[in-house]
């Protein structure tokens, strides 16, 4: 099936689960989600694999073992793709992000470590400061990590425990068309020189 977006009646299903997230509301909308919220995002994915790998849609369940919150549902959808990054459909409309939200250990330490260096670390600044996307930093403590002077040159990139790009559309009519497709792939490909700087300098975890 060709990717056509989004129709609005696929946000008033997440408006309807954020009043009612009950298995009552789930099930007398399943087939509508199947169809018109989760089918659309399957189009979208398929579409853009050539370029972005592999897409991988999450559950709908929320893990509700450790949170106070129980309920069950949630209230976006969200997927993966290998090579771009993260997709987001909601009430509010579209998301859409890419980079390292929290690194590991391992991670974290080559990540000082590049932004510390002259070569890796100044190309990490411009490859920010050109703006082609905003990025935002996670995790970010209050001064330079322990073993890194508090007067470095790049100390607000060392201070950051994760790193990724992030852009919200707020629902308008091309939701509902082929336009959205673009509107991903636009912010992924702007995306694309942090992800490439820190999957050469970062990578992925050991093992």
């Amino acid at each position: 099936m060709t990717f056509r977006g989004w129709p609005s009646e696929a946000l008033e299903f997440y408006e309807g689960l954020s009043a009612d997230n009950s298995k009552t509301y789930w099930t007398a909308h399943q087939e509508f989600y199947e169809r018109s919220v989760r089918g659309p995002m399957r189009e979208l994915l398929d579409e853009l694999e050539p370029e972005f790998g592999p897409g991988k849609i999450f559950r709908p369940y929320r893990d509700v073992r450790f949170s106070k919150d129980k309920s069950p549902y949630k209230t976006h959808l969200g997927a993966w793709l290998d090579f771009g990054g993260y997709v987001q459909l909601s009430a509010e409309g579209l998301a859409a992000g890419s980079g390292m939200y929290q690194m590991s250990p391992e991670q974290l330490d080559r990540y000082r470590r590049a932004v510390a260096k002259d070569l890796t670390g100044k190309e990490l600044a411009r490859i920010i400061a050109e703006g082609k996307v905003d990025v935002v930093g996670h995790g970010s403590l209050k001064t330079a990590p322990r073993g890194y002077p508090k007067d470095h040159p790049r100390v607000d990139l060392l201070r950051h425990k994760g790193l990724t790009t992030w852009k919200e559309w707020e629902p308008a009519a091309w939701l509902g068309t082929a336009a959205a497709k673009k509107r991903v792939v636009d912010f992924f490909r702007a995306g694309r020189p942090l992800r490439d700087w820190l999957g050469a300098n970062v990578g992925q975890e050991a093992g």
